[in-house]
């Protein structure tokens, strides 16, 4: 499965990428992360909850940030498995100053097996999509509401989904 595309970002590309490199506010916007912690440089262990038609489960697995640019682009490879299947894939961001916000531009590709491929791939791209599209207007909410972050661009610590991304992340 391929996925890309473009969102704008009401923040600097410096905001955004300190948004995307760290754990703990990163954790908060993907849907369905339960957990995601450091394992490394640049590595991430991760538990999320997925599911696709009447398939859903948990996946554990891990992200990792490579070729990192900041604040103009990294690439990511990630990794799960879990009882419904599994899923292995990479992604490209690119980061370009948009008069006072930035244009965030994604590209990547995805290889999913088990039982949760079986749904079709019409269903799993539709899924893919509103993930994505649930994560950038995630990610739009919290650069609006948050003042804007310290100048760093290392990942942060351990991070566990507070109950208010929780209440974000719903199925809407």
């Amino acid at each position: 499965m391929k996925l890309s595309g473009a969102v704008s970002l009401p923040a600097a590309p410096a905001q955004v990428w300190a948004l995307l490199t760290d754990a703990q506010r990163l954790a908060c916007l993907l849907p369905g992360c339960e957990r995601l912690e450091p394992d490394g440089p640049d590595c991430f262990k991760a538990v999320l909850k997925f599911g696709v038609a009447a398939i859903s489960g948990k996946y554990a697995g891990s992200l990792r940030f490579l070729q990192l640019k900041p604040p103009h682009s990294l690439a990511l490879q990630f990794d799960g498995r879990g009882l419904p299947g599994f899923v292995h894939g990479q992604a490209r961001i690119n980061l370009l100053r948009k008069g006072p916000g930035t244009e965030l531009r994604y590209s990547g590709e995805a290889q999913i097996g088990g039982i949760v491929a079986s749904v079709g791939q019409r269903l799993l791209d539709a899924a893919a999509r509103k993930i994505v599209q649930q994560f950038f207007d995630a990610a739009a909410a919290e650069l609006e509401s948050a003042p804007p972050p310290a100048e760093s661009s290392s990942p942060a610590a351990p991070a566990s989904r507070p109950a208010r991304a929780a209440r974000n992340n719903k199925k809407r």
